[in-house]
């Protein structure tokens, strides 16, 4: 997997000061998308351990309230290894910390595993997922963390428990 950029410091990708990994490679193509150069699976460089090292020192800061993960698209077949990996060595080191991820693809496809073979492991290492494609003709600049309306805010955990979308509410959150 490539990565178009980390962000050491981020506050517009989640809640808090967090640590942003954008990675390379999408085939949603979102007409108005707000990174297109990370469509192309080539852009930026190789996602590496030095990498991965990168963002866990990132995230030692006492300030950082976690990990969020974009594109690009995190969940192509082509990049799940790779950020389950990420994702997991976070998990291990920072559990007081949440991790956030951005997919065009839909809850119900990744939960079901009908996107690549990670894609359920992937979805079980996550506090919060944001899914659904960018549609330019739902834009709406007043919502919270996402570009347009059809883009649902998941709580994970408590959807996979239960079978169904639990939504994320930012007041019942710490």
């Amino acid at each position: 997997m490539n990565y178009a950029d980390i962000r050491p410091i981020d506050v517009a990708n989640g809640p808090g000061i967090r640590v942003s990994v954008f990675v390379s490679g999408c085939t949603h193509a979102c007409p108005e998308c707000f990174n297109p150069e990370a469509w192309d699976f080539a852009y930026g460089q190789p996602f590496t351990q030095e990498s991965v090292g990168t963002v866990l020192q990132a995230m030692e800061k006492p300030y950082i309230k976690g990990l969020s993960l974009l594109g690009g698209e995190p969940f192509h077949p082509k990049n799940q290894a790779a950020v389950l990996n990420l994702a997991c060595q976070v998990r291990k080191r920072f559990p007081e910390k949440d991790v956030w991820c951005y997919t065009g693809y839909l809850f119900e496809e990744l939960a079901a595993g009908e996107v690549g073979e990670h894609s359920r492991a992937l979805l079980e290492q996550l506090d919060v997922l944001v899914d659904g494609p960018f549609v330019i003709a739902l834009k709406n600049l007043g919502l919270r963390f996402r570009g347009s309306s059809n883009q649902r805010i998941i709580q994970v955990q408590p959807s996979l428990e239960r079978e169904e979308i639990v939504l994320w509410d930012e007041q019942s959150v710490e």
